[in-house]
């Protein structure tokens, strides 16, 4: 790790917590599943507010397998991308209880074999449930490790990739909440709060602004 690196590690620890902190309200590693899979192009706050009755009414993944799928749609419709979601959630939790006896599996392969299921999701169920050194790329880690120069790639998995390179395994899913909270409370993809920023020594597009 750089000194450059450490030196960014050490700002986000002493300015946000270390303990680690899951955004998707869930009680389960299947209903944790199931919200990550919703949120994809949708807040946080939007899904935990879909799955307060959802889980209610589908309890399970064998619930979730014998989902009608209209009815399914209007139940997440507001998540957006209902349809394609709807038929994943549905297929997805028909694979793990054929396969997995309705519990989420924990390697990476056996989840991004599920339908709807790619590296992002299958890293938050690694990191959050399974305690599995994992690094999500979501839009903030994207937007914010580009910005810090902790990766010059624009595909979710290289960067992903990358920052296992730059970073200690003790941090990567810590970084990952660091980043969401930094993220959503002063580097927002537009109009940025530079002037509240504790890391724009480290910013290339803040350096490149003052030039």
């Amino acid at each position: 790790m750089t000194k450059r690196t450490k030196e960014i590690l050490n700002l986000l620890d002493e300015t946000y917590t270390r303990e680690y902190k899951c955004y998707l309200d869930h009680e389960s590693p299947e209903q944790l599943l199931i919200a990550t899979m919703l949120s994809a192009q949708c807040t946080d706050a939007r899904v935990n507010i879909v799955t307060k009755d959802l889980f209610v009414k589908y309890p399970d993944m064998e619930a979730f397998a014998g989902a009608e799928l209209h009815e399914l749609e209007q139940d997440i419709k507001s998540t957006g991308f209902y349809h394609n979601k709807a038929k994943n959630l549905i297929g997805c939790a028909k694979k793990i209880v054929e396969e997995y006896g309705g519990k989420v599996p924990e390697s990476m392969e056996a989840l991004v074999s599920l339908p709807g299921v790619g590296r992002k999701t299958a890293n938050v169920i690694r990191g959050n449930i399974f305690h599995e050194p994992s690094i999500v790329v979501d839009t903030h880690v994207k937007r914010i490790s580009r910005r810090l120069g902790l990766t010059g790639e624009d595909d979710p998995e290289k960067i992903e990739y990358d920052l296992m390179r730059v970073l200690p395994k003790d941090h990567w899913i810590l970084y990952n909440i660091q980043i969401i909270t930094f993220g959503r409370q002063i580097c927002f993809a537009r109009s940025p709060k530079c002037e509240d920023c504790f890391l724009t020594k480290y910013c290339r597009e803040y350096g490149e602004m003052k030039k």
